[in-house]
């Protein structure tokens, strides 16, 4: 076999895996995930950091790999029916092939060859490794893409200014590649990844359970009025030790002569026995706290901020004529993304 031609298969197999690495390297930064990419940073990989400088330039080296992907498929092109046509020369000087029906075949069998090569090999292959394998392909391509675009940067720049130049003469203006997805495409996204087992269906439920929390109001988790458990101010360490053993919860609200319209706040059963222990003599009226007061149609997230801002695990909720509807307490709230939380293991009781 000639040198010349040995030298064009070489050039065609090198144009072939560079058309796989502008392919692979597309694929990669479209389809890898900042936050795992911010998440290697952190972790100290040094290839993450040019993955990241890659991914937040994407317009930019979209165009890289758009160029690189252009050029070797012109050189392929170029390179593809002579070299075929030499190679098979010699067979249709055998068969007394006529010149003009050799050129056809040559050309057709060079461009099946080279095709089939270039789509399988240059493309579909390294598209499906780009997509399975986002993160390590990123990784792997983004230094070479790097230096590919600040070597090829002066084409790059005449490429992407005449493109928008282009788009200004039918009032088009370049969109980024900036994505954001609405709630339903996100619950959509959810369930797919439920379905491919990348979260299971506990994870599945606490996000559901996210994205209705703040459709809620208050009044739809409230424990109602008539299931209060309360105590009476002035009541005696002897009573309300007597309350406790017949009920065991940690808080109970603390009302004016039994009167659940005129709640005064609450006490914390672990506080007052804490107290105890430590040798302090403290009346249940000593350890009082306020509760804040919601209207029953508030939305579940507001209540959770104003009880996180207060560092109070405990509200009164009122109806629309002013008198209590119920309340509600940190652990209503947390139930309605985690499920069911079992009093065993929880600090916070109902009431």
């Amino acid at each position: 076999m000639e040198g010349q031609i040995i030298i064009n298969l070489l050039l065609v197999a090198l144009m072939i895996l560079a058309t796989a690495f502008f392919v692979g390297a597309e694929f990669a930064i479209l389809k890898v995930r900042m936050s795992r990419i911010d998440q290697l940073i952190s972790e100290g990989n040094k290839k993450a950091i040019r993955a990241k400088e890659v991914a937040n330039n994407l317009d930019y080296y979209l165009s890289a790999c758009q160029l690189g992907i252009t050029v070797t498929a012109l050189i392929l092109g170029a390179l593809g029916e002579p070299t075929v046509e030499k190679m098979l020369h010699p067979a249709f000087d055998y068969f007394a092939v006529p010149e003009a029906l050799a050129t056809a075949l040559s050309y057709a069998i060079a461009l099946g060859i080279v095709t089939f090569l270039h789509v399988v090999i240059g493309e579909l292959a390294p598209k499906t490794l780009a997509i399975q394998f986002a993160e390590r392909m990123t990784l792997l391509l983004a230094p070479p893409l790097y230096w590919f675009g600040k070597i090829m940067s002066p084409f790059i720049w005449v490429m992407n200014g005449s493109a928008r130049l282009f788009l200004k003469l039918f009032k088009v203006e370049p969109a980024g590649h900036e994505e954001a997805h609405s709630e339903e495409e996100l619950k959509l996204i959810m369930a797919e990844s439920y379905k491919s087992g990348e979260i299971n269906q506990t994870e599945l439920t606490y996000l559901k359970n996210i994205f209705e929390f703040d459709e809620r109001i208050v009044k739809h988790i409230m424990i109602p009025r008539e299931k209060i458990i309360t105590v009476t101010q002035g009541l005696s360490r002897e009573e309300f030790f007597g309350i406790l053993d017949q009920h065991e919860y940690t808080r109970y609200p603390v009302t004016e002569s039994g009167d659940k319209d005129r709640i005064l706040g609450f006490i914390n059963t672990k506080e007052l026995l804490t107290g105890m222990a430590a040798g302090r003599v403290q009346d249940p009226a000593e350890l009082l706290h306020k509760m804040p007061s919601f209207p029953e149609n508030t939305p579940i997230q507001k209540v959770l901020n104003k009880m996180q801002q207060s560092r109070i695990h405990m509200a009164i909720i009122t109806a629309e004529d002013g008198h209590t509807a119920g309340i509600v307490t940190m652990e209503d709230i947390l139930e309605e993304i985690v499920g069911e939380i079992s009093e065993e293991s929880l600090e916070i009781n109902p009431i």
